[in-house]
């Protein structure tokens, strides 16, 4: 398999919903198709896809060492990659909507959304603070 193409499809893949999440966040489309089932679905089955693919071969998850030689094979390391992608999209989503309900401008979670995207936990953690002040509690 051509993992050079994979990992580019699997980059682009997320760009879209992170474009509608920015520029369209209460958009039909976007709620239909990221906030709803649609891309958490197909992102997972993807993922799916590449967890059967890269299953076996040397490595583990058991030790830093195993850990380490399963990260060398390059359907691994698109099999992580993946994983970053899917849950920091959800992740965005998640801002968005929270963001929206609690009614934090919009133009305020931009920059968070594009540091989710880049640092996940960073974007959460930083999305989770303004969050804190601009409602004055911190409940999840």
């Amino acid at each position: 398999m051509n993992w050079g193409l994979v990992f580019k499809i699997a980059n682009l893949s997320v760009i879209p919903g992170w474009l509608l999440l920015v520029f369209l966040p209460q958009s039909r489309v976007t709620k239909a198709f990221v906030h709803g089932y649609v891309y958490p679905v197909v992102l997972s089955m993807f993922y799916l896809f590449m967890l059967v693919t890269s299953f076996g071969g040397e490595g583990g998850m058991d030790t830093l060492q195993n850990l380490k030689a399963s990260f060398q094979r390059d359907e691994v390391l698109i099999l992580g990659w993946v994983h970053y992608l899917v849950f920091d999209l959800f992740i965005g989503a998640w801002i968005t909507r929270d963001a929206h309900q609690n009614r934090i401008k919009h133009f305020a979670i931009v920059p968070l959304l594009v540091l989710t995207l880049f640092a996940g936990p960073v974007g959460l953690l930083s999305y989770l603070t303004i969050r804190a002040i601009q409602v004055k509690r911190f409940t999840l």
